[in-house]
């Protein structure tokens, strides 16, 4: 089962609002999903962005590959730095 770390648009029409969640590569982008690692609002002032580091890094070493979005992201909240931190102790 290939397993993709993607996002889950909510909110109202104009107004999205994203679930970062773990689903699998053949589910639709707002269906079925395994578990919600954080969230992500791109209206707020800096944008708002809140994700579990500890379940994204599980996912990651597990094989879960990251859309390009998500990716940036990540890269721009240093999940990938905590993760190497991990690995080294």
């Amino acid at each position: 089962m290939a397993v993709k770390i993607r996002l889950k648009r909510m909110g109202a029409k104009k107004r999205p609002f994203y679930r970062i969640v773990v689903a699998d590569s053949r589910s639709p982008r707002d269906g079925r999903f395994i578990e919600e690692i954080g969230y992500y609002n791109p209206l707020t002032e800096p944008k708002t962005v809140k994700i579990d580091d500890e379940k994204a890094i599980k996912w990651l070493k597990n094989g879960a590959k990251p859309t390009d979005t998500v990716d940036k992201l990540f890269k721009e909240n240093g999940i990938y730095e905590k993760g190497k931190e991990n690995t080294e102790e």
